[in-house]
C-alpha cells in the first residue's frame, strides 16, 4: 500500500521560505515520478512541479520558476519543495503526488489523471 505525508507547511511571511516534505512509503521513490500540487481557497487544484525520481527530470508550473525547487532523497524515500521568496498568492494546500510511469513533459503532469497516490496534504499561508 502507498502511502503519502506531507509536511513543513506553515504560516510565513512574504519573501520568507519554507522546505516542504513528502514521506513515501510502499514505493520506492527513485523509480517513480513524484509531483507537488496545491489548490488555493475557492480555486481548483494545480501542478506545481515535478521529478522524475530523485534527481531526474523536473517540471515547474511557470509562476514558481526560480522561487521553488523540487529534489528528493533515496535514503530518506522522501520528495522535497523548497519555497523561496514566498508570495501571498502561494497561500495553498500543497499535496505530494506520485505516477507510476514517468512523462516527459509538463503537459502530462499537469493531469490530475496522471497521478496514481495523492498525500492529504499540508497548508502554507504566506501572509503580505
Amino acid at each position: 500500500q502507498v502511502q503519502l505525508v506531507e509536511s513543513g507547511g506553515g504560516l510565513v511571511q512574504a519573501g520568507g521560505s519554507l522546505r516542504l516534505s513528502c514521506a513515501a512509503s510502499g514505493r520506492t521513490i527513485s523509480t517513480y515520478a513524484m509531483g507537488w500540487f496545491r489548490q488555493a481557497p475557492g480555486k481548483e487544484r494545480e501542478f506545481v512541479a515535478a521529478v522524475h525520481g530523485s534527481g531526474g527530470n523536473t517540471y515547474y508550473v511557470e509562476s514558481v520558476k526560480g522561487r521553488f525547487t523540487i529534489s528528493g532523497d533515496n535514503a530518506k524515500n522522501t520528495v522535497y519543495l523548497q519555497m523561496n521568496n514566498l508570495k501571498p498568492e502561494d497561500t495553498a494546500v500543497y499535496s505530494c503526488a506520485l505516477s507510476n510511469r514517468l512523462y516527459y513533459g509538463i503537459y502530462y503532469y499537469r493531469q490530475e489523471s496522471k497521478w496514481d497516490y495523492w498525500g492529504r496534504g499540508t497548508q502554507v499561508i504566506v501572509s503580505s
